[in-house]
């Protein structure tokens, strides 16, 4: 799948949200997030017949939260949502830190080829860059309104991940490890 199709997928989902929410109300957008998000996941299944973990887990979380929402019609939960998955990632990564265990070489190591210290200072990197999130999701929700909050959701998380992400080249480039080219087989044979 190409990186545009990819790109729709992913940020597909939280485009209807705010769409919905802007003409709607966070109810019905929260429902149609679910839905969308749903949808993303089942057609990133059918193209690469395998689900990237963190969509897979924000997919759960939308739906656990947005489903708490709808059900207790409290925006409170779908508000908390970004905050606990970033959490999340953060404890995971932090643990994983701690126990010398590389989670992230784990989910990107098939697109990237990093040293042992370039995949431990990425992922601790990314481990603090999801504490910000979630903090700042907590002060922005807070003490903004709903649309607000929507707002930051759509148009502040996504370009702040997509600049840390930039940010990172230079030690991703300066730790990347090349591929060794195989090893051609001798087509001569003794006689």
């Amino acid at each position: 799948m190409n990186q545009y199709a990819r790109l729709l997928i992913e940020a597909g989902p939280l485009a209807a949200f705010f769409i919905a929410n802007s003409q709607a109300g966070i109810m019905i957008g929260t429902a149609v997030f679910m839905v969308a998000i749903s949808i993303s996941v089942l057609v990133s299944w059918r193209f690469e017949r395998k689900v990237p973990v963190m969509p897979v887990v924000g997919a759960g979380f939308v739906l656990l939260f947005g489903g708490l929402t709808l059900w207790l019609q409290d925006d409170l939960f779908i508000k908390i949502k970004p905050t606990l998955v970033n959490l999340l990632f953060a404890a995971v990564l932090f643990a994983a830190h701690l126990t010398r265990r590389n989670v992230l070489k784990h989910v990107l190591g098939s697109v990237l080829n990093l040293s042992d210290a370039g995949w431990r200072t990425l992922a601790i990197r990314w481990a603090w860059f999801f504490l910000l999130l979630a903090v700042l999701n907590e002060v922005v929700w807070r003490t903004m309104s709903t649309d607000a909050w929507v707002n930051f959701k759509v148009f502040g998380i996504m370009p702040l991940t997509l600049l840390f992400s930039a940010l990172q080249a230079p030690l991703i480039l300066r730790h990347q490890v090349p591929e060794e080219p195989p090893v051609e087989k001798s087509s001569t044979s003794a006689s």
